[in-house]
């Protein structure tokens, strides 16, 4: 005996469709490809002039990517001028090597929640940058 229908459920809600950027990527896979540090935000600040969520998340990239950058650049000099103390630059080196590995960590792991974020179509700051990021764009648009 076939189930009766029932009349009262409603019909399931049409998925939302994404508006394409001007890339001609949906804006979500845009602005999760923007998250690539630098480059990635550097490609599509230049690519997208409409979508105001892909340009952010962009912006976001350009600047944590060169923060990430400086980051490295930063501690391998001071690990270089560390490891050349005589008898306890072995020492320092290795904690400096300890404390830059949790670093690169806390890098990454931005990093993928940024990409989870844009993906999914949520407007993140990552602390600090978002902010700046905000003024960025805002300035850029004028």
């Amino acid at each position: 005996m076939p189930d009766p229908v029932d009349p009262v459920s409603p019909a399931p809600a049409p998925i939302p469709e994404v508006e394409p950027s001007s890339t001609g990527l949906p804006s979500n896979v845009a602005a999760a490809l923007a998250c690539i540090p630098l480059v990635g935000g550097i490609i599509f600040w230049i690519l997208e002039k409409r979508d105001s969520f892909v340009r952010y998340y962009a912006m976001q990239s350009i600047i944590f990517g060169g923060a990430w950058l400086l980051f490295n650049i930063v501690w391998k000099v001071v690990t270089l001028i560390l490891i050349a103390i005589p008898a306890i630059g072995w020492l320092f080196a290795l904690l400096l090597g300890l404390l830059g590995a949790l670093c690169q960590l806390a890098f990454l792991v931005i990093f993928i929640i940024a990409v989870i974020k844009a993906f999914t179509g949520v407007r993140w700051d990552i602390p600090y940058v978002g902010q700046v990021a905000r003024k960025q764009g805002d300035s850029a648009a004028v």
